[in-house]
């Protein structure tokens, strides 16, 4: 039950940074990965700074989302290079 509850914040994630960042999302599968590398990334960015979101649902939403952003802005800028 857990393996579903992560795919569905990497989903919903992965659409809201999408959406955040005026990319208008990647489609199902492409929001689920970069939710899923975003939640990742914003557990490790705030496990580093030491700022805690609490447990449940909410704040691992947010932290995946956050990390999902800085995934995309990220991608962004090397696409650039």
């Amino acid at each position: 039950m857990e393996f579903i509850w992560f795919i569905l914040i990497g989903l919903i994630a992965g659409w809201l940074a999408g959406q955040l960042m005026k990319g208008g999302g990647y489609g199902v599968v492409g929001d689920i990965v970069v939710g899923i590398i975003g939640a990742l990334l914003g557990g490790f960015l705030f496990r580093t700074l030491g700022v805690s979101m609490g447990g449940g649902l909410l704040g691992s939403l947010v932290v995946a989302t956050l990390g999902a952003v800085v995934l995309i802005f990220l991608l962004r800028v090397i696409k650039r290079a």
